[in-house]
């Protein structure tokens, strides 16, 4: 009997896990299937996707009672959300999903492991390893030619990578996660207001859907879900698990993209992702 709920226990984790992590894909893949269209602007996406995203949190926070009002001790973490989204959308007006989640991913890891190098954090050889081969896949992805990504988008990327490496450091030790989480999004939508007040939204029917599914669904119920899964699961799982992350987006875009993996990519995503896998090892 108690094995038996324990395996049910394990499996419902695993479920929730993989949701996650899908989710996680599905910003890059919503994105960017909404971003190949030129009449829908990069801005745009980002703001209706913030709001959207607000707007469920909202909800739900109103129904656990959390506060809702953003703190003053949130507005760098305010800041880097919307950094990280408008950035996000701006790059992938330029590049495939697969590349984007690959250079993001990487670049939120690099951004956290040398802030955390800079507090102290004594980082071994195996570590030391691992990052100079991420480093090197990262660097080998965006040499110039057929398969590389265009360089602005890329380092669009990049920002958007550091924003949200900054974002979830500012998140560590801050309270209660999913309160957080709520007031960080609420607390972007003077931000969004902003932009649609200097430029209205410019999106398709289309392009509402997939910021809309990208906002309230991915974003939104994707980091509660994180944050349910998180304190249940180990540090090495949970940074191993996220490895996974590029991979689903890779496969999402060969699938419902037509996106095509050259070798030059296969082999970049081998040398990041490993090396990546070594620095959680350190």
């Amino acid at each position: 009997m108690g094995t038996s709920y324990h395996s049910s226990q394990r499996l419902r984790l695993l479920g929730l896990l993989t949701l996650t992590l899908m989710a996680f894909a599905a910003n890059s893949l919503l994105t960017r299937a909404a971003l190949t269209d030129p009449a829908n602007g990069a801005l745009s996406f980002a703001g209706v996707r913030l709001a959207s995203g607000a707007l469920v949190l909202l909800l739900i926070g109103a129904l656990r009672g959390n506060a809702l009002l953003p703190k003053r001790q949130d507005i760098p973490a305010i800041a880097a959300l919307f950094v990280y989204a408008a950035a996000f959308s701006l790059s992938y007006r330029a590049m495939s999903a697969a590349s984007g989640a690959l250079i993001l991913f990487a670049v939120v890891q690099v951004t956290m492991l040398a802030v955390a190098r800079a507090r102290g954090l004594r980082i071994g050889a195996l570590g030391g390893a691992g990052v100079i081969l991420a480093m090197a896949g990262l660097v080998w992805l965006l040499l110039p030619g057929l398969q590389a990504p265009p360089l602005e988008a890329a380092l669009l990327m990049a920002l958007s990578g550091v924003a949200w490496g900054v974002y979830s450091l500012l998140g560590q030790g801050a309270g209660e996660p999913t309160g957080r989480t709520i007031r960080n999004f609420i607390g972007t939508l003077p931000l969004v207001l902003l932009i649609f007040l200097l430029s209205p939204p410019q999106l398709t029917g289309f392009g509402w859907l997939m910021a809309l599914l990208s906002g309230g669904g991915a974003s939104a119920l994707g980091y509660m879900l994180w944050y349910r899964v998180l304190p249940r699961i180990s540090a090495p799982l949970a940074a191993s698990a996220q490895l996974s992350v590029p991979l689903i987006t890779a496969l999402g875009g060969v699938l419902f993209l037509g996106e095509a993996l050259g070798l030059r990519f296969v082999l970049a995503s081998v040398l990041i992702l490993g090396g990546i896998y070594l620095t959680s090892k350190r």
